[in-house]
């Protein structure tokens, strides 16, 4: 490459709001200039959970002073801006549209190709942002609100699935039981945060398919369990779920973790020994949680494997990851950006059809 190319990422799958500029420079790792996000969370928790058409109304108000402002930082013009990417799917269709729209239109307006991106894609290869990049190739636990799958990657594009939920992903246990105990939206990060004070042996839950042999997850078993401990316990105490004593409820978050975070590292390892692979990725909100990276460090350090996360603060939807993903398959020849400026968006794209 003759120069280095500006690639500025739109991110607008759900509910956050990311644009971010990055810098491609040869072969060298895609450099993040600057980054801006917007999050929805306090606009939805009146409604205890993502309204879609709420959300793509904030996200039209909030893309282009984001831009200015990622731009502003990098010290960028409009006019530098060599390709637009943007979130193609999986996503709320409403939102995806927003950020697709913008898009196109500011490509068209600059006379500048688009590139339309994997949501999933970006957070596989969200963890190239970090002071500590992995090397290909790699097996990615994709764990977030909609997702829970396990990779094989052996380079950008180059991903095969080698399994995935049969039901709920991780992070909707996460949530669904943080609802059944009455913490709100989103309910994830409350559920972490309450179960520090808990016993995570407090209560015996299941570990679906722990031991099924395969690579596949199922968490709706777990879920259900957790209501019915749940509703035991609201029952002898006389009281409504959400009334119960906070040690009790402590516990039970906490338990609940503990279940959700053993599966996981489980499938994790046995999928870096089943593929031989001694590098694991973990991508997706998920892989904020702190009793995960607790035991997958711990995990992973016994047995000499080595083990990679994004940054904290880009471990839920960005647009950093949204331009690095752009970035990257440009930079490896795995796709060109396109000066067509019509567009669709896929709510429904499995990663393993890329």
């Amino acid at each position: 490459m003759a120069k280095n190319l500006q690639v500025l990422g739109i991110e607008s799958s759900c509910d956050e709001t990311g644009v971010a500029l990055v810098e491609l420079r040869g072969s060298e790792l895609p450099l993040l200039l600057a980054h801006a996000l917007h999050s929805q969370i306090e606009m939805h928790q009146a409604y205890g959970g993502v309204v879609p058409e709420l959300a793509s109304r904030d996200h039209i108000r909030r893309v282009l002073p984001l831009t200015e402002k990622v731009l502003l930082e990098a010290k960028r013009t409009l006019a530098d801006i060599d390709v637009v990417a943007f979130t193609r799917g999986p996503g709320l269709a409403g939102a995806l549209l927003v950020g697709a729209g913008v898009a196109c239109a500011l490509a068209a307006a600059l006379k500048k190709p688009v590139l339309g991106v994997h949501h999933l894609e970006g957070h596989l290869l969200s963890p190239f942002l970090s002071a500590d990049p992995p090397e290909f190739p790699f097996v990615a636990l994709l764990v977030s609100g909609g997702h829970t799958q396990l990779m094989q990657v052996d380079g950008v594009g180059r991903y095969t699935l080698l399994g995935e939920t049969i039901d709920d992903a991780a992070g909707e246990a996460f949530d669904k039981s943080a609802k059944l105990l009455g913490l709100g939206y989103p309910g994830g990060p409350a559920l972490s945060r309450l179960a520090q004070n808990g016993d995570p042996a407090a209560f015996k839950l299941p570990r679906p398919l722990l031991n099924s042999g395969n690579l596949d997850f199922s968490f709706a078993g777990l879920k259900t369990a957790v209501m019915v401990q749940a509703k035991k316990l609201a029952l002898a105490q006389g009281c409504a779920v959400e009334a119960l004593p906070s040690a009790m409820l402590a516990d039970l978050a906490a338990s609940t973790q503990a279940a959700i975070v053993e599966v996981l590292v489980k499938k994790a390892l046995t999928a870096l020994f089943q593929t031989g692979l001694t590098r694991l990725v973990v991508a997706g909100g998920v892989g904020a949680n702190g009793l995960l990276r607790q035991q997958l460090n711990s995990e992973c350090a016994k047995r000499r494997l080595r083990v990679h996360y994004p940054e904290l603060h880009l471990c839920t939807d960005n647009g950093a990851m949204i331009a690095m993903a752009a970035a990257m398959r440009l930079q490896s020849g795995q796709q060109a950006a396109s000066a067509v400026y019509a567009f669709d968006v896929k709510p429904r794209w499995p990663l393993d059809l890329l």
